[in-house]
């Protein structure tokens, strides 16, 4: 027995086509490649290095 839930575009909520699976279109496949690649989907929280952590272009550690 399918799952009808399973069978909708993540997108747009349309029936998927199996070619396209788990989109409808190429189109909405191209739209969820953009979203990755332009930071859409993101996990809310800290910068990875962390409280207290020294920005990365600094100078203090260049030698003199």
């Amino acid at each position: 027995m399918s799952n009808r839930k399973a069978d909708l575009c993540p997108l747009c909520r349309r029936p998927a086509v199996a070619a396209q699976a788990p989109f409808c279109s190429q189109g909405c496949r191209d739209r969820d490649l953009l979203n990755w690649l332009g930071d859409a989907y993101r996990v809310p929280g800290s910068p990875a290095g962390g409280p207290g952590a020294k920005p990365l272009d600094t100078d203090e550690d260049a030698p003199l």
